[in-house]
């Protein structure tokens, strides 16, 4: 991609950035207990294709380059830091080797794994470094998942086999609600959360200077395989204890705090604490820039608080699935203090200032943190950030409409673009004022013009090249490194074309968990609405092994799923429970999938599968 300096007024910005830069305790954190790392730290698939290269980012040496925020550079200085390292004697975490932690805690005879990262590969490989360095053939007796997303969990055939966990030999300890968390998310928006995470994570970036140089929460996540196994054991209380192989647990449940579904706990032997993601060396997001449901600061800060208040007093280390130990009763204290008041303050600050009139955009552009906050390195807005977690806080209390109603019924953007491109005067007009806001540093109204133009006109050279060098200064000034990604994202698809989505949806050990109703939920957000208007159509399911069937009927656009009543339908699909995934290659148009059994009219089946829409993974983001 043809890249461009950063401006003079990007590099002036860089210059005049006042942080405590020398205050160094971070790095004497990240570095302590180190025991090795993999060399070289790149991880393959059986295929020898690339999952994961931490030396793509040696380049993260030295004073920040002007193109990078200088505070994001020592982020990710920091975040880049990978191998073996000892918490505490009996605690080691492996970091580095994905966008996640992986932490190994030695028991009586053998090993519990907490959160085995994204993929198999790279959990692999941590095993394999935990075991050269340290744990000798320790058998992994436990694994536990901290919270339901992929990161926490994705990597777990790397660590143990379903196998091991059928026979008793492996417990799989997860918060309750698990399941249903880890693989609702996919079922409802899955491809469009994917195709806007490859922007958010910057996923198909080159890694460099004036390219991707890491994420905040960490430098990556690997691209490796991806599996489920189901949690054995369920947490559902706070102070719920578990002892396994002679490690005595204990729990504070954490719902509806980073995940839906999230839990901390304390090894009392080890005097450890592990605050899942909720206590982590940044703050975190409220509404992911990927796409979620918005998350509630209030509860965040509340748990924080319980945190404290249970375990603070006997805790000489907290860790969690991200960044590096705090140690120290003083330091554990402060730094869970200063993350609940920053969740707190965002929240409360934010709901005074919409009690008072002022609109999530307003708020975010007034809003500012307690000086103590602002120094401290941990509140930071690398992953979220204050301007996006205030609209965020907004949009769960009031929605998405501001109250204004000129802002009500706005027409869309390529019906808008051209409206405002003609009142300018024309595209090469409008092209020519964006340049002037380019010059003179206002690069958020640069492309606020340009975004106009281009969804005005797609393919003017111009105004693309224009967009494009925009967005290149907006990454090159941005704190947050999902925002630099965002921003970088854009720039390449404006060049290059469009990139599509990095990864895949869900994985087939994950798809094997949907429930049928998960199943018939996902087959009627496909239904092509208008397409099946003059459809009336009946399916009943039959679970063959169960009790359980399931109706389904397409009427006026809308696939209902019931209890099967006395008349018939139009079709019967018969098929076992632990075959129900073979409905999704009948939605496909596989009707012939081994594991089905089809009875009445298929005409009927046919014209079902006909109204469902296939998921679009590379729709068009910055351009029309």
């Amino acid at each position: 991609m043809d890249h461009k300096p950063p401006s003079p007024v990007i590099e002036a910005a860089h210059h005049a950035c006042v942080l405590p830069f020398s205050d160094d305790a971070d790095f004497r954190d990240a570095d302590r207990g180190f025991i090795a790392a993999l060399s070289p730290c790149v991880v393959r698939g059986a295929d020898g294709r690339v999952v994961f290269d931490n030396d793509a980012y040696a380049f993260l040496d030295g004073p920040a380059p002007t193109s990078v925020h200088p505070s994001l550079w020592r982020q990710s200085t920091l975040a880049a830091k990978h191998g073996l390292y000892e918490v505490v004697p009996g605690i080691y975490q492996v970091r580095g080797l994905d966008i996640s932690n992986v932490t190994f805690v030695e028991t009586d005879t053998g090993i519990i794994v907490i959160d085995p990262l994204v993929s198999t590969e790279v959990a692999a490989a941590a095993l394999t470094l935990y075991r050269t360095h340290r744990g000798g053939d320790r058998p992994v007796v436990a694994v536990i998942y901290t919270h339901s997303h992929v990161d926490h969990f994705g990597g777990v055939l790397g660590v143990t086999t379903q196998a091991d966990v059928d026979a008793g030999r492996v417990a799989v300890l997860a918060p309750e609600g698990f399941v249903e968390h880890a693989v609702q998310e996919n079922v409802y928006a899955g491809p469009a959360m994917l195709r806007r995470a490859t922007y958010m994570y910057g996923t198909l970036l080159p890694r460099g200077p004036r390219d991707h140089v890491g994420c905040g929460l960490g430098q990556a996540a690997s691209m490796g395989e991806v599996a489920l196994i189901v949690p054995t054991v369920d947490i559902r209380e706070t102070g719920e204890t578990h002892t396994i192989d002679g490690v005595e647990i204990e729990f504070q449940m954490a719902p509806g705090t980073e995940a839906p579904a999230e839990m901390h706990f304390y090894f009392p032997q080890f005097r450890a604490l592990c605050m899942a993601e909720n206590a982590t060396h940044n703050l975190h997001n409220l509404l992911t820039l990927r796409g979620a449901l918005v998350r509630d600061p209030r509860a965040w800060s509340g748990y924080l608080t319980e945190a404290i208040d249970t375990f603070a007093d006997r805790a000489d280390v907290v860790f969690a699935s991200h960044h590096w130990p705090t140690w120290g009763r003083d330091g554990i204290v402060e730094f869970l203090s200063l993350q609940r008041d920053l969740y707190a303050y965002l929240h409360d600050q934010t709901l005074r200032l919409l009690n008072q009139g002022h609109t999530g955009v307003e708020i975010a552009e007034m809003f500012r943190l307690p000086p103590a906050l602002e120094r401290a390195w941990h509140a930071r807005g690398y992953y979220g950030s204050v301007s996006h977690n205030v609209k965020a806080i907004y949009q769960r209390y009031m929605g998405w409409f501001d109250g204004n109603p000129a802002r009500l019924w706005p027409h869309p953007p390529e019906a808008l673009g051209p409206r405002y491109v003609a009142a300018m005067g024309g595209i090469d007009r409008v092209v020519d004022l964006a340049q002037q806001a380019f010059d003179s540093g206002d690069y958020r109204w640069a492309a606020t013009l340009l975004d106009h133009a281009t969804f005005t006109d797609g393919e003017h050279a111009g105004a693309r090249e224009l967009y494009a060098d925009t967005l290149e200064q907006l990454a090159y000034g941005a704190e947050n490194a999902t925002w630099r990604n965002f921003f970088l994202s854009g720039a390449t698809e404006l060049r290059d074309g469009n990139f599509g989505t990095a990864g895949q949806v869900t994985s087939p050990t994950m798809l094997a968990q949907l429930t049928p109703g998960q199943i018939f939920d996902g087959l009627a957000i496909r239904v092509n609405g208008p397409r099946s208007w003059g459809l009336d159509i009946t399916v009943d399911v039959t679970l063959a092994d169960t009790a359980v069937n399931h109706r389904l009927a397409l009427r006026n656009g809308v696939l209902v799923q019931r209890k099967v009543p006395a008349d018939p339908a139009t079709a019967t699909v018969t098929v076992r429970l632990a075959n129900k995934i073979r409905l999704l290659a009948l939605a496909a148009g596989d009707f012939a999938s081994p594991g089905l059994e089809l009875t009445g009219d298929r005409g009927a089946l046919q014209a079902l599968v006909g109204a469902l829409d296939a998921p679009d993974p590379d729709f068009n983001i910055v351009t029309p």
